[in-house]
Order: C-alpha cells, then structure tokens, then sequence
C-alpha cells in the first residue's frame, strides 16, 4: 500500500511562480522522499495533493516554458 507522508507538522513554502497577488497561491512541502505534497494557500486546512517526484518533475518542466 502506498501511504501518504505525515503532514501535522509540515513546513509549507508558496511557489516561487505564484502571482504576488493572493489569489493565485500555490503551497509546497519538501522534504518528503520522492513525494510532493500540494496545497491551496487559501485554503491551508482543505484538502493537499502528494505527486510523485518525477511526475513533479515533468509537470514543472511543462509550466515552466
């Protein structure tokens, strides 16, 4: 089974990609062996998506063109 990682005490960072605004934030958490979790930063008690690091990877590369 493929358990997500412990999150209660996360150190959450935004993206360095996010507008500035406020309205437009995305979270990230580091530090979890070859998984990504994800959240909104309007919403940092909603819910939080973990990738896999290489598919991370390959959806940054995209983003980032």
């Amino acid at each position: 089974m493929n358990r997500a990682p412990d999150l209660t005490a996360a150190a959450w960072r935004k993206s360095s990609y996010s507008d500035g605004g406020g309205t437009n934030c995305l979270e990230v958490s580091d530090g979890h062996s070859g998984r990504v979790p994800v959240r909104d930063s309007k919403r940092p008690d909603g819910p939080i998506l973990v990738f896999g690091a290489s598919p991370w990877a390959s959806f940054l590369t995209y983003v980032t063109k």
